[in-house]
Formats: C-alpha cells, structure tokens, sequence
C-alpha cells in the first residue's frame, strides 16, 4: 500500500546527482516531460532564498527572454530558470554571462523537452552545463525512499550474493497493475485515488500536451491524426519499431510519422529503447523497440483499463531509465533480440559488465522462462556478462539455473 506524503517532502532519486553537479558546473540543465516535478525539484536546490526562481510560463518573464534576454540572465547571481524551452535563444544569453566569469551553479534550467534534440536551439552550453533526465516518479520515490531499483546493489555486489541482496529489500509486495494504472507523475501517482479521476487528469494532460507544449516545438495542424498516432504507439509497447507499417495503419505518411516520432522522443513521451551488439555502429542501425515514459498515460491513451505484459516490462524501463539518468558516470540500457528472434528484453551494460533482464508477468516461472536469458549469456560468456536476471509478479527467490536468479519485481523496483 502505498504512503501518501507531502509531495514537496518526497525524496527524488535525482536531487543528489543535481547537487553535485551544481557544485562543478556553471549551469545544470534538467529536463523531462511535464508535469514530472522538475519544478519543484528546482526550487529545493541550494539553501532558500540564494537562486532567484523565473518561469517562462510567465508572460512577463517569457516577455523579457524573448526580448531583452541578457538583462533577464543576469538579474541575479543564481538564477534558475523554468520551462526554458519557450525561449531557447535566451541559452545564448547564459553561456554570455558564464564566459564572462565561470561560477558553479550559476544557472539551473529546466525544460519539458529535450534541448539538445530541439531543431530550434544553436547553443548547447557545450563544456558549460551538465544535462540530467527526470522521469515520472519510480516506485520507491512515491514510497518516499528517493531512489529507483536496486540496479547498483546488484552491479556491485557478486552474482552468488545476488539473493541475500534481494531479499534484504525493506519493501512490501504491491500488485503491478495498481502501480501501472497510476504511472509515475506525482499528481496522479499520489494525489489520486480513484481510476475516474486519473482517467480526468490524464485526458486533460493529453490535450495540454498536444495543443501547446507539442506546438511549441513544431506547428502540427493534424493534432487527430498525432493523438492517433499516440494510441497506435501505446498499443505497440515493447514491438519493434516499423514506421512504414504504423503509417499505414494510421493513414498517415512515412515521413510523418518519422518527423511525429522524434517529436514524440524530444519531448520525453516515447522511448525508443536501442538494441545491443558489441560493434557500437550497428547499435544505431538496429531497429529500437517502442516504450511509453509513463504507463499510466499509456494506458489511458491506448483506451485500455487491464494492463498487460507490455505494461510490467515498461515500469522496469522507466526505473531503468530514472537509475540510468541519474548517475553522473552513465551506463546503457538496451535491448537484445537475434535475426531468429531470440530477445532479452533488457540489457545493463555498465562499464565492461552486462546484466541482462527478462520480465514476465507470471507468478510461477520455470526454466523454459530463460531460455533466452541462457542463450545471451552463453553468446557473451565471461567476465563481461554477469547473471542473467528473470523478474516476476510472485514471491519466491531461487537460483532457475546456473547463472539465472529468479526475483519478485516488487523486491527489485
């Protein structure tokens, strides 16, 4: 059962790398979807009343950054600076300030898109600032332990004390479907608690989205056909990427679809996960597999009430991804899958070690479960790979075969 606390109160996994990096940078970016808590994030950084707080949600202020933008950067010694994606030139205006005497934690900007996929911005902040990713809230930040998964405890530790540091977990079992329908974002997530008013949230998110933050970063006439292509998406979770088929079951051009998916991406509401090889090259020509940053609005968008398969292999990405993008010394998670159709759903690869996961929305596993798990370990047997690990909805932690560690999800999320 989930604790309802004080959102300003709970704990997120990515406060601490925030710190750090302000405290070496000129400026830390921090970016994510709407309504993920990026704002209130920012606002808790450093000792009260330090940084001056600006929103471009503000027509004043928005005002200023599109016309007097150095005058706006430099009314304080610290500012931070919300929604900076309305104003991408004013980053010309800060990386001004910051040659003109280079100071950590100059600038924290935030923005609900990503500004270095954005066509629009010419000025990264290169060598300047430090770009972090906030994802909707994990399972264990909603519980008010402000972290995600145990992904580090088990790099660290040896594959044969994997069970100890499991079952060392102090987190009770939760039926997935529960933590599916509510996703991650903290209104929904915490404040919510019946499936009409989320289904109310999340409609009202969607049209948000798609009438104003979307056409911020591109004038899209055909908003229909983009909320079609939404749902064909979040019907497809965890498939391959095939552009050509989606357009056609949306009637909608190749290009287009293209074009939609990338906006999609920048914004941080798709998730194309990449899939693994050893030859870095062939990573980016690999198709991806399709996600959802929130399976709450997932669900929602997709029209679905009973989460499925797809939907617990979703919640262990966007842990993944909160883990991932919160560490300053950054790991990979992909996907591997051979020309046959043999696939692990996801892959770690931190450093030189790879820690492949298979998901199954099963109470009772068996070994026929991790065939494929034993056929990636066996194509990279070694010190690089380490146990293979089978997630799933039941209770018990066993050892399925040499080198195969069984776990409930809820021991690890």
């Amino acid at each position: 059962m989930i604790i309802i606390i004080d959102m300003v109160t709970l704990p997120r996994l990515a406060a601490r790398t925030l710190a750090e990096a302000a405290r070496v940078m000129p400026a830390v970016v921090v970016a994510g979807a709407r309504q993920t808590g990026k704002s209130t994030l920012a606002r808790e950084l450093g000792p009260p009343g330090e940084r001056l707080y600006l929103t471009l949600d503000d027509l004043d202020v928005l005002g200023q950054a599109q016309t007097e933008p150095d005058e706006l950067v430099s009314r304080a010694p610290r500012i931070t600076l919300d929604e900076v994606q309305r104003a991408p030139d004013v980053l010309l205006a800060v990386k001004r300030v910051i040659d003109r005497g280079r100071r950590a934690g100059q600038f924290l900007l935030t923005g609900s898109a990503n500004l270095l996929l954005m066509r629009r911005v010419s000025e990264t902040l290169a060598g300047r600032a430090t770009y972090l990713a906030l994802w909707p809230m994990t399972r264990r930040e909603q519980l008010g332990m402000g972290r995600g998964g145990i992904w580090q405890e088990l790099i660290d530790s040896k594959d044969e004390d994997w069970p100890e540091v499991v079952l060392a977990q102090p987190v009770d079992h939760e039926d997935w479907k529960a933590l599916a329908r509510r996703g991650g974002y903290p209104v929904p997530a915490l404040e919510l608690r019946t499936r009409e008013a989320r289904a109310t949230w999340f409609a009202g998110y969607t049209q948000t989205y798609l009438e104003r933050d979307i056409q911020e970063l591109s004038t899209i006439a055909a908003l229909p056909d983009l909320r079609r292509v939404m749902r064909a998406i979040c019907l497809r979770l965890g498939q391959l990427v095939n552009q050509s088929e989606l357009g056609r079951d949306v009637a909608t051009p190749q290009p287009t679809i293209h074009r939609w998916l990338n906006l999609l991406e920048t914004s941080y509401q798709l998730v194309r996960l990449p899939a693994y090889a050893v030859n870095r090259t062939k990573r980016l020509i690999k198709s991806p597999k399709l996600y959802w940053a929130d399976t709450g609005l997932a669900l929602h968008l997709a029209g679905l009430e009973e989460p499925g398969g797809p939907h617990l292999e979703n919640l262990v990405l966007t842990d993944l991804l909160a883990w991932r993008d919160a560490k300053l010394d950054r790991s990979e998670v992909l996907y591997w899958r051979t020309a046959i159709g043999e696939e692990v759903d996801f892959v770690i690869e931190a450093g030189r070690a790879l820690l492949p996961i298979e998901v199954k929305a099963s109470v009772r596993v068996r070994i026929e479960d991790a065939k494929h798990l034993r056929t990636f370990r066996a194509e990279y047997d070694g010190d690089q790979c380490r146990a293979g690990l089978l997630l799933h909805t039941g209770d018990r932690v066993e050892w399925l075969a040499p080198g195969i560690l069984a776990a409930p999800w809820w021991r690890v999320l």
